[in-house]
């Protein structure tokens, strides 16, 4: 029997069933006979909520106040309509979508909305596992034997006393009952709407039958849902307060967002101003100026910065269907004081997308993807999506880059290069989407930064990690009287500045023109980046990829020219200069690469590697500086070391280290001082061992 009174509708919905098949009928018949030519393996129909405010309004108002009764009503409509096979049984859903009232954040989600239907945009962070609730129960009296089916709705009750024998000894049935896919999931605001340093507000998300596993953690979607609450879940060792209820969504229809970032607002004049400016005939010089002001000078990692916030063409395969990273990955390395966190925050401060973190409070799952047990106590694995995932198609900053633990760190490989994060925790294999560009600042060990010294014996960074940054700059804090004159010039007048500004301005914060004419107002920066992001796709012309097929190859001559077998530029880049000169070209809005932009492109790279893999001994080039972290002089010095102990092994068992310092320094011109030093460094990385005091093996032939 069917219990009397438990699944009686709160209003009659005869009308509200007619008005339904009446517009599915009109704007969505072809859907429908594809939806019931497909059933089971398809259930919904997704129905566009503005096709139903222009054919009912009315009936559109009363969906988002009682969306409960309205969308059970549009069921039950399509079921009418559908006419499936005799003897299928057919329960599809029908799914509403684009609300007009997407602008709502999650942290304005309020008591307001219970129990209405709203919309709002977001990211997903956490996914729990599958479970299973059921929907048609089976209950039988363990007395009397009698059965009852009932279907259990949000607001139903399970039932206590058997109405027959009137006892309360009602059991489910649970092998008889029929059960729905259930999942629940965690949506936070998207970082490009937090502003100021709020934390990003989060909610948990319900989704249920054939909308299980639509979504991964990283996704940004649109959720289309209706706000429920649930009492206070009881917790060992805490009080309870009954009054106090959680909120979640029901969630009725998601839609994922294709852009990466968000769609940043801009209005028809705006974009005219965007326009304008990027046809000014100064613009690359008003955009370095414009990236962080307050700091003097280093125009060449300004400039960096710009290209890097601007990014290369998107959504670009190779031949075989691989895809090419479009993001840029700059690391800012130098002394302690020299402005590189500055420069960390006012390029989040200024990225459309944008997250900031410190090496030394983070971990690899805070930057990949983490495993938790569910807090509610099911005791169920979800992953949850780390820093890099959740910036995914915007910029990460990465303060203390060298303080990331080691371990950590190599999470960091993939990210960077194949912009995936792989997960293999707690029995869940999956990848998320990390399309994340890298702004990353480090200290060297020592204190300061020593240009005579190899960047890999400086800083706690393993050069499989720095070979994939595009650029490497070194902000050295050199002392000159005429640099630092300027310097002290500009930081005092700021600050005066600062003081006189907020006095006109009677308090508030003035505008950056009223510092200096050429500044651009970072809000209005943000915009040209976005409108730049999301309108151009520039492509290389034939000119730019002369310059550059030009340049590489006179590198590469230069190599072999200055002898040694020293590499000065690797295949590697080539991509880098195609990412840079893609963001130039899209920084000047154009869809097209010029020779110009190759030319910007060519200049920076260049800066960077006479900076960076200029081998001081040998004054060559030399790429294996950042790629093995030694140079190739210095690889060829071990080797000769190791030949010299393997032929005098030939005669001695042991070897005395003396003589392997006499025989380098008379026949081979290595000093008497590196050669020691060449053989600790032998030493360390095991190719030699001590067997007594002065004396030395190689360990390949001790194993033989």
């Amino acid at each position: 029997m069917v219990l009397s009174g438990m699944v009686m509708a709160e209003e009659d919905i005869s009308e509200a069933i007619s008005e339904f098949e009446d517009f599915l009928s009109s704007g969505y018949k072809k859907q429908i006979d594809e939806l019931v030519g497909n059933y089971p393996k398809k259930k919904s129909l997704n129905v566009d909520f503005l096709d139903l405010e222009r054919y009912d309004p009315d009936l559109a108002d009363a969906l988002v106040k009682k969306p409960d009764l309205l969308i059970d009503a549009a069921q039950k409509a399509l079921v009418a309509i559908g006419h499936p096979m005799p003897d299928m049984e057919f329960e599809p859903h029908v799914r509403f979508f684009n609300l007009p009232d997407k602008d709502l954040m999650i942290q304005g989600i309020s008591s307001r909305n219970i129990s209405e239907l709203i919309s709002f945009k977001g990211v997903i962070t956490k996914r729990n596992e599958v479970l299973h609730r059921v929907k048609i129960a089976i209950y039988e009296c363990l007395s009397c034997g009698e059965t009852y089916k009932l279907a259990i709705t949000k607001k139903t009750q399970p039932p206590q006393m058997c109405e027959k024998c009137k006892k309360n000894t009602l059991r489910l049935d649970e092998d008889n009952s029929y059960f729905m896919d259930v999942q629940r999931a965690e949506a936070q605001e998207l970082l490009e709407r937090v502003k100021g340093g709020a934390p990003a507000a989060r909610i948990q998300l319900w989704f249920e039958d054939d909308w299980v596993n639509i979504i991964t953690p990283g996704d940004n979607v649109v959720i289309t849902g209706i706000m429920r609450i649930v009492p206070p879940v009881r917790q060992k060792g805490r009080a309870e307060n009954a009054t106090i209820y959680t909120k979640y969504i029901d969630v009725v229809h998601v839609l994922g967002l294709q852009r990466d970032f968000e769609q940043v607002e801009v209005s028809e004049e705006e974009g005219k101003q965007i326009r304008d400016l990027s046809t000014e005939p100064h613009l690359f010089e008003k955009l370095i100026k414009s990236v962080a002001p307050a700091i003097y000078g280093h125009d060449e990692v300004k400039e960096a910065l710009v290209l890097q916030l601007f990014g290369g063409t998107k959504d670009k395969n190779m031949p075989g269907g691989g895809p090419i990273r479009s993001d840029i990955h700059v690391l800012l390395i130098g002394d302690p004081g020299s402005a590189k966190t500055r420069f960390l925050q006012q390029v989040r401060d200024l990225a459309p997308k944008s997250i900031f973190v410190s090496g030394k409070s983070t971990t690899g799952v805070g930057l990949t993807a983490s495993a938790e047990r569910d807090e509610f106590g099911d005791g169920s694995w979800s992953l949850k999506a780390g820093a890099l995932v959740l910036a995914s198609g915007g910029i990460a900053s990465i303060d203390e880059f060298d303080k990331i633990d080691e371990h950590e760190r190599s999470a960091l490989h993939e990210v960077m290069e194949s912009q995936t994060v792989s997960v293999a925790k707690a029995g869940i294999v999956t990848s998320f989407k990390a399309k994340t560009a890298i702004l990353a600042a480090a200290n060297p060990k020592h204190g300061r930064f020593d240009p005579n010294k190899l960047p890999g014996d400086q800083f706690d960074i393993p050069p499989t990690l720095l070979s994939r940054f595009d650029l490497i700059f070194p902000i050295m804090d050199v002392m000159d009287e005429d640099k630092d004159s300027k310097l002290a010039d500009h930081m005092l007048l700021s600050h005066k500045r600062a003081t006189a500004a907020r006095t006109a301005e009677g308090g508030k914060i003035p505008d950056a023109k009223f510092y200096d004419p050429d500044l651009i107002d970072p809000a209005f920066l943000t915009k040209y980046i976005a409108y730049a992001r999301q309108t151009t796709t520039p492509s290389l012309t034939d000119e730019a990829m002369e310059k550059i097929k030009t340049y590489y190859v006179e590198m590469r001559r230069l190599g072999r020219s200055q002898g040694g077998g020293a590499v000065p530029i690797t295949p590697r880049q080539i991509e880098g200069l195609v990412r840079l000169s893609e963001a130039a070209a899209k920084a000047r809005l154009s869809q097209t690469v010029e020779a110009m932009d190759a030319e910007r492109a060519i200049k920076i790279t260049d800066f960077v590697i006479h900076k960076i893999m200029m081998d001081r001994e040998t004054g060559r080039i030399d790429s294996d500086i950042i790629s093995t972290g030694k140079p190739k002089s210095h690889v060829d010095k071990l080797e000769t070391l190791m030949n010299i102990v393997r032929s005098m092994q030939k005669e001695y068992d042991m070897v005395e280290i003396s003589k392997i310092i006499e025989e380098a320094k008379n026949n081979y011109n290595i000093e008497e001082q590196l050669a020691r030093r060449l053989v600790d460094d032998l030493i360390y990385q095991g190719e030699l061992y001590k067997s007594k005091h002065g004396f030395v093996k190689v360990v390949d032939a001790e194993k033989g």
